[in-house]
């Protein structure tokens, strides 16, 4: 791991990311690039308004100040921090900071849901799991020291997900961790019986060259499966494959993937398929 990018807006769950991600720095000797997008119109740079340039410079100058004290942590002392200061929320240009930096791994705060409202849906944190060809590890507590000793990842294990896995299995050796890997299996058009379950389990495998062993957990939905599962093996970060089209998690039907995210008390990695 060279480079840990964490976007921040200075809020409690941004300090959440910044603290997760310099454990990591510390643990694998890596950088930190720490990104603040502002909302600025798209026309402000061009304008011939002089004030409207102005305010613009001032703008970035705050954020840069407002950078400054956000990052004056002991905690980060010693570790090598560039700061990114963006003129327009863009998430897609995460990517373009990661290819250019060699990131590795973005880490974003979230408030998750607290069973009136779904603040994952539609926030800052979706649009970056969305947009990122990285994996993407959303936290919703605070980690001085993040562990990870056993890693839960759940797909459909269709073909689609061979390239999620293959990432989902290099985060596991990279943290050292345990990888567990669990099929949810549910009633009514997409179950499946456990003969052809395994079928479909035993041939990704031998695409993907791996000799692990799968879980087939049977419940009421994959949310469910998903998040009851991870407590009974006692995960401490579950995984799940991305689909940029359509957001989070192409197997899960409508917004589970998300619900996944928002619902699940443990840190949550997606991969890109």
């Amino acid at each position: 791991m060279k480079n840990i990018i964490v976007p921040v807006d200075f809020s409690e769950q941004s300090e959440y990311a910044l603290k997760t991600a310099a454990s990591l720095a510390r643990k694998y000797g890596a950088s930190l690039l720490m990104v603040h997008m502002l909302e600025l119109a798209d026309g402000i740079f061009s304008t011939t308004d002089n004030s409207s340039a102005q305010q613009a410079v001032f703008l970035i100058k705050a954020a840069e100040k407002r950078f400054t004290q956000f990052l004056d942590k002991d905690y980060l002392d010693g570790i090598s921090i560039t700061k990114i200061v963006k003129p327009h929320k863009v998430f897609a240009e995460l990517n373009d900071i990661a290819k250019e930096h060699g990131a590795d791994l973005i880490v974003m705060g979230s408030h998750g849901s607290d069973g009136l409202e779904e603040i994952f849906v539609g926030s800052n944190t979706e649009r970056v799991v969305r947009n990122a060809d990285i994996p993407v590890l959303v936290v919703k507590e605070e980690h001085t020291d993040f562990k990870v000793e056993r890693f839960l990842f759940a797909c459909d294990f269709e073909d689609e997900s061979l390239t999620a896995f293959q990432k989902a299995k290099s985060f596991a050796e990279l943290v050292s961790a345990e990888l567990q890997l669990v099929y949810i299996n549910t009633p009514g058009d997409s179950f499946l019986s456990s003969s052809d379950a395994y079928n479909r389990v035993n041939q990704f495998l031998q695409k993907a060259c791996s000799g692990l062993e799968v879980t087939i957990h049977n419940d009421y939905s994959v949310e469910k499966g998903i998040l009851n599962y991870s407590k009974i093996v006692g995960a401490d970060a579950i995984g799940i494959p991305t689909h940029g089209r359509s957001g989070l998690a192409h197997f899960f039907r409508g917004s589970i993937g998300e619900d996944v995210a928002n619902h699940a008390k443990i840190p949550v990695v997606t991969f890109k398929i």
